[in-house]
């Protein structure tokens, strides 16, 4: 047997390499914007590389054969998405999130550590699928009792407090999207009856877990969360085809999209108004009433160019309120170019390859359903995100994953990646003959 390296040192090498690139970002800030190192960052440094090492330990001691670059990744983005937040902070002086968001930080790597220290094997989580799908139910409903925020009822507010429940929920339905199909997988794919090329399972088969999910993304589009149900749709297409191995899924996922982009887009009028803007992006200058946001993240990128203004150098703030958030993104645009903007979207497809890369290495179905699914929300959501505020397709109101200020966000974005440690670290520690004993188990 070819005995497996557990990388744990190049983990750790990648991870000083992560909070340093970090530190010079926020030095480099500091530097643009008044000409002195700011005074802070030895705290900035100290805390990020502590958050880094204490995640570091966790896996080196639970989870010892895990992906080495997952951590690095994860670390590397989120201390990214700080330095940007804080370069917004200089320009919102009653608007200060920077400190917030490494709080929010800190709760995500807590429950990083948690999970990977807990969760000894990810098959525990299939004896629990329906209990996760009732919550995840839960709280998708839960905002519909609270005030829309920005035309979308999509936040829970208490005393201060504010949490996206739907960020929590997607995790919960991941799990039990490949639980389910992971045990019927054979049913979906062999029976039901044959129309044209396609074969469609029975609807004793298909129907729950069709009905859960038109049940969840109803709930979404009536809260107006648009972004959520075309992420929760996607999970849901996505894990189909790899359960069946059918590729008539997609093209019927594709279809389904298009009508529901249609018809939302053309009946629900907080929609509808995010679609005229991307059809028409500039109309508003041409009527004299000034840039949109999706004009002004436009003109960012633009300005942007091939090297970028340099970090605290640009005027990315015109946007908006939404710039820490919806279109942080055209803050490393602008102030990265598009070479810092490659290297990002090259981060985002590293980390979901990786994900993917352990599921398939897993001969265990359901591990293989919930590392594609996990990876397949950060893949859907960087998509979806930097296609709107890009112009490619509607803005939807989502957070840039680990970028964007949000701590419902980034709190869940830990628990992915904590996740696919553990499934990552299972698949490379177990021989190949372990494999076939294991899916006779099952």
């Amino acid at each position: 047997m070819v005995p497996v390296h557990r990388r744990r040192g190049t983990e750790l090498a990648l991870l000083v390499l992560a909070v340093g690139l970090c530190v010079l970002g926020y030095l480099n800030v500091g530097l643009a914007r008044y000409g002195t190192v700011p005074g802070n960052v030895t705290d900035y440094g100290c805390g990020l590389g502590a958050l880094a090492l204490l995640a570091h330990l966790a896996v080196r001691w639970r989870a010892p054969y895990a992906d080495p670059l997952l951590l690095p990744i994860a670390v590397l983005l989120n201390g990214l998405g700080l330095v940007l937040i804080y370069r917004l902070d200089q320009e919102t002086p009653d608007d200060q999130a920077a400190l917030a968001q490494l709080t929010w930080s800190t709760a995500g790597v807590a429950l990083f550590i948690v999970v990977v220290l807990v969760l000894r094997d990810h098959r525990v989580l299939q004896r629990y699928a329906y209990l996760f799908v009732a919550a995840a139910l839960a709280l998708l409903v839960s905002p519909v009792f609270f005030p829309a925020v920005n035309g979308a009822r999509i936040w829970v507010r208490i005393a201060g407090f504010s949490l996206q429940p739907a960020e929590f929920a997607k995790i919960l339905l991941a799990v039990f999207f490949a639980a389910y199909l992971a045990a019927n997988r054979t049913a979906l794919a062999y029976t039901g009856r044959r129309v044209w090329k396609l074969q469609f399972p029975t609807g004793r088969v298909l129907g729950p877990i069709l009905a859960i999910w038109l049940t969840s993304v109803g709930v979404l589009v009536l809260e107006r969360d648009l972004g959520t149900s075309l992420l929760f749709f996607g999970i849901f297409v996505v894990l189909l085809y790899v359960a069946t191995g059918r590729t008539g899924w997609i093209a019927v996922g594709l279809l389904l999209a298009c009508v529901g982009a249609f018809a939302v887009g053309s009946l629900e009028p907080h929609v509808h108004s995010r679609v005229q803007d991307w059809l028409h992006p500039f109309a508003t200058i041409e009527a004299g009433r000034g840039p949109t946001q999706l004009a002004q993240s436009l003109f960012a990128f633009a300005a942007g160019g091939l090297l970028g203004t340099g970090l605290g150098q640009g005027h990315s703030t015109l946007i908006g309120f939404a710039a820490k958030s919806d279109f942080i993104l055209a803050t490393a645009g602008e102030e990265l170019g598009l070479t810092g903007l490659c290297a990002i979207f090259l981060l985002y497809a590293v980390l979901v390859a990786r994900g993917c890369k352990a599921g398939l290495a897993l001969r265990d179905p359901f591990g293989r359903l919930l590392a594609i699914g996990l990876a397949s929300i950060l893949a859907l959501q960087v998509f979806v995100i930097a296609g709107g505020v890009t112009g490619l397709i509607p803005l939807t109101g989502m957070a840039m994953p680990f970028l964007a200020q949000g701590g419902s966000s980034v709190v869940t974005n830990w628990v992915i990646v904590a996740l696919l440690v553990r499934v990552s670290s299972y698949a490379r520690s177990q021989p190949p003959d372990a494999y076939d004993s294991l899916s006779e188990e099952d």
